[in-house]
């Protein structure tokens, strides 16, 4: 029987490529995807080309409101922060106002709901402690707390019907390591997308913290980077 598992798929680099490797290993593949509130439905269209791309056996976008908490320059009417290199995103010292409170906590708890109606035995999240923005739901130590919840709070957890694995296979990789491992496993990065705050085109603006990491990761990886930027 083939091994079933759940994957975030945002539309970008990293769940892209964490998708690319659990494919590898011949996984049927359920994606999720969410329109919570964000300043562009853009990644969503960039999500249902990967879904299709990749072979997904099934792709939902579920539907939420972040917005109604707000306090997120993702989610609130915040001005997406803009800056010049990567080396000056890393003197910030605070959680950047990026961070979208308990989002990742939240899309792991529909994705662990869909595992157990499915019994999968998996979830793959695209999660970096590498080269990452500081949020506190990309650690090991959450994803480490998450998966041991999930395997009490759930029916097939408790009856060991299903032990549950939240897999983060980019989770010690640079932008730069991403972004190789995918290349040789076949992704079209053209298809994703990593802006924070796109224009109306669906052009990357080029500063922000998100797409300073991937034009950096491109550079280091020796890779031309697709992106179309303002």
């Amino acid at each position: 029987m083939i091994a079933k598992t759940i994957m975030l798929l945002s539309g970008g680099i990293d769940s892209t490529t964490a998708m690319a490797i659990a494919k590898s290993k011949g996984k049927e593949i359920y994606s999720l995807s969410f329109k919570y509130g964000q300043r562009h439905s853009i990644e969503l269209e960039a999500s249902k080309k990967i879904a299709h791309f990749l072979g997904a056996k099934e792709h939902k976008i579920i539907d939420i409101d972040l917005r109604q908490f707000g306090r997120s320059a993702l989610t609130d009417e915040i001005d997406v922060p803009k800056h010049g290199s990567v080396e000056e995103i890393e003197k910030q010292k605070e959680i950047p106002i990026t961070y979208v409170p308990a989002r990742n906590t939240i899309f792991l708890s529909y994705a662990l709901a869909w595992a157990e109606v499915l019994k999968a035995e998996s979830i793959y999240i695209g999660v970096t402690a590498v080269d990452y923005s500081g949020y506190p739901d990309c650690r090991p130590e959450f994803i480490q707390a998450f998966e041991k919840m999930a395997n009490l709070a759930t029916k097939t957890g408790i009856t060991k019907e299903t032990v549950l694995k939240i897999e983060t296979p980019l989770i010690d990789l640079s932008k730069a390591q991403i972004i190789k491992l995918g290349s040789k496993l076949g992704v079209d990065y053209s298809l994703t997308i990593s802006c924070y705050d796109p224009d109306s085109m669906g052009r990357s603006c080029g500063k922000c913290d998100s797409c300073l990491h991937r034009k950096k990761g491109f550079k280091d990886a020796g890779i031309k980077d697709p992106t179309i930027y303002v």
